[in-house]
Parts: structure tokens; sequence; C-alpha cells
């Protein structure tokens, strides 16, 4: 047996209006993920467990088949392990974005989808001016860096940037036990990158400058089993996420680059499938992760939204099913990791619909792969959906 999961991020939607009372998945064309639903069956999956954020994180790691109310530690220490980053014992990790605050509003959660060439001398700016002994701060990609401070209490409570697009930042800085240390850190940041010479290239360009840093989603190192541990498989996790990769390092995955894949619209789609080939010619397992339909729904922007969904639908599924007649046994499921609905322009945690098809998988009666479509089916929790995908049969 081979195994693909198709990750849709933030695909799941609302009913908008504006398309008639239909969702962005309903409205797309999307007659890979319909063929797939035809083939084998749709269902629905909770992803998010009661109590838990609806983040990405959470999400996938419930979709790689972990328990996240046992193993959810925060989004920084996921992404450090992506970057390569140990962290001690004493260490926190915090997700940091850089941002555009103008007005009073958080005017742009990562500063225009900034580029890594402009941000990470910034963040190296920073590390100059703020870092020391028991402060960080690490260059990612794109907006999302991370901050790490030693002997840092917990209980903080910070809220991420994309969920307060558009509205007044102030009431949303971080509260509780050590806020005093991360509000000094934001303050001191802004003058930096004021000065900064990538900043004011941004500007004459007419671009979003990164007026500020942003640090949330903190926690400390996490130890997970790896699936091959768990299942016996030796798997790949292809993302242009820091977050899914970094659960891939934690999970044993082996973690595979793709020149040019942005996280967004146009990303380098021939590459991440050809990795996938790769992956599938001498391994069980991918789990392949595009992230643009979740970056548009963060926009509110329904018709990108509908493009990012059909762009993952040609451009990625299509390619993967087209795997089927010379990997017979492949098994491929096609899901979201959560809502991102474009009303809200925030995550969401109701069930998401998945399809599934391939061996012992028995056909249903759906023919389109919509939330409408699946509605009707029980919600599975996303453990015992990644169980039955490996172990199991429909």
């Amino acid at each position: 047996m081979k195994y693909a999961f198709l990750v849709g991020d933030g695909m799941a939607d609302y009913p908008v209006i504006e398309l008639g009372g239909r969702t962005p998945l309903e409205t797309a064309h999307t007659p890979n993920m319909d063929r797939i639903t035809r083939l084998g069956r749709i269902g629905r999956v909770q992803t998010v467990p009661a109590g838990l954020p609806p983040g990405s994180d959470v999400a996938n790691l419930s979709l790689l088949g972990y328990d996240a109310a046992a193993n959810f530690e925060g989004r920084g220490p996921i992404e450090a392990a992506s970057i390569g980053v140990e962290l001690e014992a004493a260490d926190t990790a915090f997700r940091c974005n850089v941002v555009t605050l103008r007005d009073g509003l958080m005017d742009d959660y990562s500063a225009g989808h900034i580029t890594s060439e402009d941000s990470r001398p910034m963040m190296e700016e920073i590390q100059a001016a703020l870092g020391t002994a028991a402060i960080r701060f690490v260059p990612g990609i794109s907006y999302r860096h991370l901050t790490i401070i030693r002997d840092f209490p917990r209980g903080l409570l910070c809220t991420p940037p994309h969920d307060i697009s558009g509205k007044p930042w102030e009431p949303h800085l971080p509260k509780g036990p050590g806020q005093e240390i991360v509000r000094s850190l934001m303050e001191r940041a802004r003058p930096v990158l004021a000065a900064s010479e990538f900043n004011r290239r941004r500007i004459a360009a007419g671009k979003k400058p990164a007026t500020d840093i942003w640090p949330w989603g903190q926690g400390r190192a996490m130890k997970l089993a790896s699936l091959r541990e768990r299942y016996g498989l030796t798997c790949s996790v292809i993302s242009a996420v820091d977050l899914v990769r970094g659960l891939g390092v934690l999970a044993g995955l082996k973690v595979r680059m793709v020149p040019g894949a942005t996280g967004y619209l146009g990303t380098n789609y021939a590459g991440k499938v050809a990795a996938a080939k790769d992956a599938l010619g001498t391994e069980d397992f991918v789990y392949l992760h595009v992230e643009a339909p979740d970056e548009t729904g963060h926009e509110g922007d329904v018709h990108k939204k509908i493009q990012a969904i059909e762009e993952f639908d040609e451009h990625i599924v299509g390619e993967i099913l087209a795997l089927r007649d010379a990997i017979p046994d492949l098994r491929i499921i096609v899901v979201p990791d959560h809502e991102t609905p474009v009303s809200t322009k925030t995550h969401a945690g109701g069930p998401v619909p998945y399809a599934v098809c391939g061996p012992h998988v028995v056909p249903g009666a759906a023919a389109v792969y919509t939330e409408r479509e699946a509605a009707w089916a029980p919600v599975e929790p996303a453990v015992d959906l990644f169980e039955r995908f490996i172990r199991g049969s429909w």
C-alpha cells in the first residue's frame, strides 16, 4: 500500500451571500476532488478537539493521527523544529509575525506577504538590537519567524494576528504572566523596523512595510512518537509552511523542500507533485500540504479563495490521481485542516469534509466534494480517521 494525504489548508467555509448561499468549495470547479468522491466516499472529520484553538497547528497534528489534547504545546516549538532550532527545557518559543499596523488596526498580519529576502534581514537587525543571552530572534520564512525566551512563565494569553485582521490591535496585546517582557520587545522592535533600509525600499516600491513584530503561539519543546514507530511507515512531508514541516520533523517524516513553494497562489505546484512522486517511489506515505486556500480566506477574498481551491484541485489532486495507473495500491485522501471562512477572516473549529478513494474503499453515493454533500455523514475524530486511512477500510 501507498498513501497520499492531500491537505488544502482552510479550504472549508460557510455559505457566502455573494455566491448565492454556496461556499467557495461548492462554487469552485473541482473535477478531481469530485472524482475522488465518486471513486470512493465522502465523510466529515473533527480536526480540532474541544477546548483547543482552531489553528493549523492543532488541526494538522490531529490529521497526522496524534491526540492534540495530550501532545500540543504551542505553535512556536513546532516551527522551531522545522528550521532546526533545538529548544532547551527552559526555552519558550513564540511564533513571531512581522505585521503592518496602521491607523490603530491590524492592517496586514503578513506585512503584504513579505518575502524572506526582505524579512530575514529585518529579523537579524532586531536580533542585533534586542537579542540577549536569554532572548533570541530567529529568522524563518516570509512573515513567519521565532522569538525564543528563556525561563518565561506559562499562562500568557496571545492573540494570533490573523484573528484580528482589519480590527483594532491594542485590545489584543499579550495579557498575563510575562506580558511586560513581550510588550516591551514589541515596542522596542518598532523603531528598529522603521529604520530598516529594507522597509524603506518596500515603501518606495509601493509595498506594505513591516511596522511591528507580533509574538504568539508560544510553547515549550514537543516530543512525538514517529509514524514509523507507530505504523512502520516510511514517510515524507511537503509544504511551504514552517509549521507543517515542523510537525513532520517531530513525527519523523522526511522534509522535502521545494524551490519556489510560497504558501500562496501560484506556488510551485509542479515541484510539489514531483517531490510527492519521488517520495512515493521509495516510501509508503506522503503528506502534501497547500496553504493558499487558508491565506486567501484570511484576506476575506472569496474569488481568490475559489482560485486557490481550483489550483489545488487541478495541479495537486489531479496529478496525484493520475498516479493510480502506475501505483494501483495508492490510497488518497483529500481534506482541509479546518475552516477559514472569508466572512470572518480567521479559523473556525467545526467539522470539515474529507473524500477518500483507493484499495478497500467501497464507493458511496456522493458525487461531488462539498461541505453540503458531507453534511449527512457522522463526524469522526481525526485520530480515528488517520488510523482507518492507514489500517482500515470503508
